[in-house]
């Protein structure tokens, strides 16, 4: 029988070690995701801003769409205002 105990506890010392082992190794991996994921978000671009636009070009582009009938006069003058600040 005294084999019996210690093969008993040689296991539960075996099952303790792998558990804490195991336990471990997990908050290892989600230490290592979390910095990973934290370095992705800092590494992220920041959302671009949008291209200044030049009024000059911009009021040109927009005569153009006045012309061909695809802007009415309410529309293209709404507009300009638009980009004159007016």
């Amino acid at each position: 029988m005294p084999r019996l105990g210690r093969a008993v506890a040689r296991t539960a010392v075996v099952a303790g070690t792998a558990t804490v082992v195991s336990g471990k190794v997990s908050q290892h991996q989600a230490d290592k995701q979390a910095e990973k994921e934290a370095s992705q978000q800092a590494a992220a671009p920041a959302p671009a801003e949008p291209a200044a636009v030049d009024p000059v070009a911009e009021i040109e582009r927009l005569g153009a769409l006045h012309e061909k009938g695809l802007l009415s006069d309410e529309e293209f003058a709404a507009a300009k205002a638009k980009l004159l600040g007016l």
